[in-house]
């Protein structure tokens, strides 16, 4: 068999493959999505388990997006150890945020070439891997275990620093690859390079897509809920002034991407007063954070026309129009307005939104765009060749058959952790003397009743995915010398489940 023949094979076999994973995928994320939204997160959690033998170690590579939801329902349900070991589980899935294998990566990238993206084993966002190591140690904080909090905080921050980075090395390294391939002219590697810098490709991409300079992103790369969480962290947890420079550090650098935002500029001059002497941690009272996380984070749908890439006729090189499939953002719904705090005096506190997962990742994704462009348009020349030489070894039957496997494998990516929310929320009170508040839901109505513990420091974190789930309340002491408390509201009572189940 000559290697055209061979090559349509690996294109017809990846094409049924394809055609069933991407239909799995969808299956299981609309059954996730829809106990999910509900708050029915024992059935979100089966939706997205999977078997392995006891002597089998986890595949946390192939199953790492399963991971990913699974440790966020871990947490919402109040298991916390489950939530950390599982979450170490999707971290160890991640190494190829530092290093991966020469072998893996180039098998995987013949298959993502030939067939699309979503061959590849699912690759975490650098935010997505910033989140994992907040909620570890937002997980550890619940279990009382503040040793382990600080390491995962400390990550979550390096990860951060070091994402812009990783992104500028992962270009640099496709690029090279590809003009090194594209030093013999007639290679594909040639033709891919050629038309990535055809002026007529990039028109099309920005009016069929929308270019990626006109995003709305933030001016570096940051998750700013992880870099606020790291701040609350250090200031509660300060031992030095070292510390209250990190604290200060992080909440001025959260408070520069909003600066409409009131209670981010609160804590920033805290944390700066703290840092500085100017405010007496002992003259400070008892302070309680109320964080919400709120919402459905945004999902990728499929962005699908006709581009022109630059292709040999004989000896001369001409355009010609084929399919190009590349993810785009959407965003999802978001639980409406706020959450009141009422406290001893009765006056009603509102959180206010700190910051947005739709931007977080449409910075990220900007960084990234030129390696997902640079596969998807390879991927299509490839193809494009190889429909040109069917026709010419079988006619229009080989024309045919070609052009059918290149409309069922040209897909683009869709797949992501759907846990996430679409914002935060936050607000910052002083601790009230009778320890107990009331929240308010976005319709002013009792959400319920919180009982705070005495400490000098509390986090109460709330997360409600829609209106049609409860909110999870987390109460934890941000210098985690004791277990949370853990609630959902409003409380499902048993004449609520009989209501229910009518």
């Amino acid at each position: 068999m000559n290697l055209f023949n061979q090559s349509i094979l690996a294109v017809g076999v990846a094409a049924l493959v394809s055609g069933c994973s991407s239909f799995q995928h969808r299956n299981q994320m609309s059954s996730f999505n829809t106990a999910y939204s509900t708050g029915d997160y024992e059935s979100a959690l089966a939706a997205v388990s999977f078997e392995t033998s006891e002597d089998e170690a986890v595949d946390t590579e192939g199953h790492l997006l399963e991971l990913l939801h699974q440790g966020e329902l871990y947490r919402l349900t109040g298991q916390y150890q489950q939530a950390a070991d599982t979450f170490d589980l999707a971290e160890e899935g991640m190494k190829y945020l530092d290093t991966e294998g020469v072998v893996e990566e180039a098998a995987e990238g013949f298959m993502a070439v030939m067939v699309n993206d979503s061959e590849r084993d699912y690759e975490a966002l650098m935010s997505e891997a910033v989140l994992v190591n907040t909620y570890k140690g937002l997980a550890f904080l619940a279990a009382g275990n503040n040793e382990y909090a600080r390491i995962e905080f400390n990550r979550a921050n390096d990860r951060t620093r070091r994402a812009v980075e990783y992104f500028q090395k992962e270009i640099a390294a496709q690029q090279a690859t590809l003009e090194e391939q594209a030093e013999d002219e007639e290679s594909n590697a040639s033709l891919v390079n050629n038309s990535l810098n055809n002026e007529d490709l990039h028109t099309a991409i920005a009016e069929n897509y929308g270019a990626p300079s006109s995003w709305s992103v933030f001016p570096e790369f940051i998750v700013p809920s992880a870099t606020y969480l790291h701040g609350l962290y250090f200031l509660a947890n300060a031992s030095s002034g070292a510390d209250y420079e990190r604290a200060a550090t992080s909440l001025k650098r959260v408070a520069e991407m909003n600066p409409d935002s009131s209670i981010l500029k609160a804590d920033a001059e805290l944390a700066t007063g703290l840092s500085n002497g100017s405010v007496s941690r002992s003259a400070l009272g008892a302070q309680v954070w109320i964080v919400y996380e709120n919402g459905l984070g945004p999902v990728l749908e499929e962005s699908r026309f006709d581009v022109p890439l630059l292709l040999f006729h004989g000896n001369q090189q001409a355009p010609a129009y084929f399919g190009l499939a590349l993810p785009k953002y959407s965003d999802r719904q978001a639980v409406p307005g706020t959450i009141g705090v009422v406290g001893d005096a009765g006056e009603s506190i509102e959180t206010e939104q700190i910051s947005d997962m739709g931007t977080v990742i449409r910075t990220e994704m900007k960084e990234r765009f030129p390696g997902v462009l640079a596969r998807a348009v390879t991927s299509a020349v490839i193809k494009a060749v190889l429909q040109n030489e069917a026709s010419e070894q079988f006619g229009i039957v080989g024309q045919l058959g070609a052009a059918a496997l290149t409309v069922a494998t040209t897909q683009a990516d869709l797949r992501g952790w759907q846990a996430m929310p679409d914002h935060w929320q936050a607000a910052r009170l002083d601790r009230p003397e009778s320890g107990t508040l009331t929240l308010l839901d976005h319709q002013g109505s009792v959400l319920g009743n919180l009982d705070l513990p005495d400490r000098p420091f509390t986090l109460v974190y709330v997360k409600r995915p829609t209106t049609l789930a409860p909110a999870t309340v987390i109460t934890m002491d941000l210098q985690g010398k004791s277990e949370a408390t853990f609630a959902r509201f409003p409380e499902v009572t048993e004449q609520t489940q009989v209501s229910s189940a009518q």
